[in-house]
C-alpha cells in the first residue's frame, strides 16, 4: 500500500485507493467527542433500564432520544466532511476526485432516506 493512502471500503469510490482522510477539525472535535460521550451514557441507561424491566413506553422514549443525539452528531461530522475533504476534492481541479466526492455524498445521503 502506498504510504498516506488507505483500502476505501465498498465500491462507492472508482479506484482502490483515495487520498488520507482529513481528520475533524479541532474546532469540532470537542464538541462532537462530548456529544458521544453523552450519548455512549444514554446507551448505558438504556441497557440499565432494560435489564431492571422498565416501562417500554419509556425505554422507546429513550431510544429515539438516542436516534435524534447520533443523528445530530452525523450532521456535524457531513458538515465537516463537506467544508473539507469535498470542497479540496472539488478545489484541486481534479474531475475524478470531485466526481468521487459526489457520487460519496450521494451515497451517504441515499443511506439517510
Amino acid at each position: 500500500m502506498l504510504p498516506n493512502t488507505y483500502p476505501v471500503p465498498g465500491p462507492q469510490l472508482a479506484h482502490s485507493l483515495a487520498p488520507t482522510p482529513m481528520p475533524v477539525r479541532d474546532a469540532d472535535r470537542d464538541d462532537i467527542t462530548d456529544r458521544l460521550s453523552r450519548i455512549e451514557g444514554q446507551i448505558r441507561g438504556l441497557k440499565r433500564m432494560v435489564e431492571e424491566d422498565r416501562y417500554c413506553g419509556d425505554i422507546l422514549d429513550q431510544i429515539h432520544s438516542v436516534q435524534q443525539a447520533l443523528k445530530s452528531v452525523g450532521r456535524a461530522i457531513t458538515r465537516n466532511h463537506l467544508e473539507t475533504c469535498v470542497t479540496d476534492a472539488i478545489r484541486s481541479g481534479d474531475e475524478q476526485a470531485a466526481q468521487e466526492s459526489y457520487d460519496e455524498i450521494i451515497g451517504l445521503l441515499e443511506k439517510e432516506l
